[in-house]
């Protein structure tokens, strides 16, 4: 039996890949890179850029500040246990790294709620949106979502910390907390319930406030005229694009957590399991940065006046 002071565990759905290993290595380092460079040109270019200091672009600022953690608290992990021959992690970097991804669901989807609310108020109430979603309303918002999340898992760290372990071998790329959980042979009765209770908080209250805005943005488009509608559909499908694929992959990870998937290919398993932990980071900023006109053009005027720079430097 392995008591509470386990040093360190076991990735178990690593295999060997020979020298095919390097391959691996360079390619999920450029994915991480390209995620790092295309979320910081957007939080650069919003914050560097006083036509954007507007709330919904304040939120997302946050959210794309959110993909660098996430990415942070995943690709570093990966890429080391991607070269090592042992696939073992610490123990207080397992829960470190649990703590940074659960902590980032949770943010993903509490700025995923608050976006839908502005847009709600944007459609809905366009003569009164200056009053009611100020700058400093956003700004107080964006904070107190992030502290709630982070105070959230600490409460699951400090529940996992206190656990007595009998095994030490989680069948994951990463460190996720079900599977960290099973291995105690100490009683996990409040780790299971409050586990329970904090995906309601993760998931179904975040998805309220979503699910009301858009009833009533669906209901204004299909009572208004043309242009109400064309700046709905502009302004809410980056989003909804999101979401959805956000939420693809966060139900896919529950799903695998608490129920038997052996039935499934090993590939298919391990590939849906990173899926909201690689894809969302990109999708995200390509998404917003691509619809979103007001962004779009403020990347376009700033690439051309380097290009124009370097080539009056080059005369």
């Amino acid at each position: 039996m392995l008591n509470s002071t386990l040093s360190y565990f076991i990735l178990g759905a690593y295999v060997r890949l020979g020298n095919v290993k390097y391959l691996y290595f360079m390619l999920t380092a450029m994915l991480y890179i390209v995620i790092v460079i295309v979320n910081l040109l957007l939080i650069v270019v919003i914050c560097m850029n006083r036509s954007l200091h507007e709330p919904m672009y304040l939120f997302l600022c946050s959210l794309f500040v959110n993909e660098l953690f996430g990415s942070t608290g995943l690709f570093p992990f990966l890429l080391v246990q991607i070269l090592s021959d042992i696939h073992t992690l610490s123990a207080p970097l397992c829960f470190l790294q649990i703590f940074c991804l659960y902590s980032y669901v949770n943010i993903e989807f509490c700025n995923l709620a608050v976006m839908s609310y502005d847009r709600y108020l944007a459609i809905c109430y366009p003569l009164q949106y200056n009053t009611r979603m100020t700058f400093n309303k956003a700004v107080t918002f964006i904070p107190v979502l992030w502290f709630y999340s982070f105070v959230k898992f600490l409460i699951t760290l400090s529940l996992n910390i206190r656990l007595t372990f009998c095994g030490n071998i989680i069948n994951s790329l990463h460190c996720r907390n079900y599977l960290v959980v099973k291995l105690a042979c100490s009683d996990t009765e409040v780790n299971n319930i409050y586990g329970l209770f904090g995906i309601v908080l993760s998931i179904l209250v975040p998805l309220l406030p979503i699910l009301y805005s858009y009833v009533r943005i669906f209901r204004v488009c299909f009572s208004g005229c043309k242009q109400t509608r064309q700046r709905a559909v502009s302004t809410c499908t980056p989003h909804l694009a999101s979401l959805l694929n956000f939420s693809f992959g966060c139900c896919f990870e529950i799903v695998q957590s608490r129920f038997n998937m052996t039935s499934v290919p090993r590939v298919l398993r391990i590939s849906l399991s990173l899926y909201f932990l690689i894809i969302q980071p990109l999708f995200n900023p390509i998404m917003f940065g691509l619809q979103m006109s007001k962004i779009r053009n403020t990347c376009k005027h700033i690439l051309c006046y380097k290009m124009l720079t370097c080539y009056k430097d080059t005369i």
